[in-house]
């Protein structure tokens, strides 16, 4: 569809308004260290916050195209690059969270949790597997890229299911939430797969 098809809402107004719900998260969080309302563990509210957002953002990012293929709407793709990028800014803000309030920037105890702590090392792993599809998020990199570029973003399922392990990994109580991530995770592979399948059928590239 022409850009100028649109309605005028999609052109000017989405994005910005998608743009700010999603800094929602962050904002809410702010506001609950500056009241004092974290609880006796401000760091590890932070922590587990940053990290639950991160992974929701990572697997709304893989929901867009299953969204496009159900709906017949190209809108669900206009906004994949900026959920993935915000799955990666607060994903960002985990990791330091952990290495610097968390860790101290203690090296040797970091390298040490890293190596020696499974979910740590799922975590450590996905987060670093995330630094280049956000550096190469951009359409100049898309172009510049080619046919590396999609095959490179395909590493993002890969990443789901190391956040998703990273998570399960992690709680020892309650597995409610990672379970359900889990599922949902299960569930869009599935879609990707069925996806997948539909593309080499009709001889396409599979997005």
């Amino acid at each position: 569809m022409n850009a100028f098809a649109r309605p005028p809402w999609q052109r000017w107004l989405l994005k910005p308004a998608v743009f700010i719900v999603c800094l929602l998260p962050l904002l809410a969080l702010i506001d609950a260290l500056q009241s004092g309302t974290l609880g006796p563990n401000p760091v590890e509210a932070v922590l587990h916050a940053t990290g639950d957002w991160a992974l929701r953002f990572l697997l709304l990012t893989l929901a867009m195209t299953p969204l496009r293929r159900l709906t017949g709407q190209g809108i669900w793709l206009r906004l994949r690059r900026m959920l993935g990028l915000f799955c990666f800014f607060y994903a960002s803000l985990h990791f330091m969270t952990w290495l610097g309030l968390d860790r101290e920037f203690a090296w040797d105890g970091v390298l040490e949790d890293i190596v020696k702590r499974p979910y740590i090392t799922l975590g450590f792993l996905a987060f670093v597997l995330l630094i280049p599809l956000a550096a190469t998020s951009t359409k100049g990199m898309m172009r510049r890229l080619g046919s590396r570029w999609r095959r490179l973003h395909r590493a993002v399922y890969l990443i789901a299911v190391l956040a998703v392990a990273h998570f399960l990994w992690l709680v020892k109580a309650d597995l409610f939430e990672p379970l359900l991530y889990s599922g949902l995770l299960v569930l869009l592979l599935l879609a990707r797969g069925n996806t997948a399948w539909l593309a080499s059928r009709a001889g396409r590239p599979v997005g």
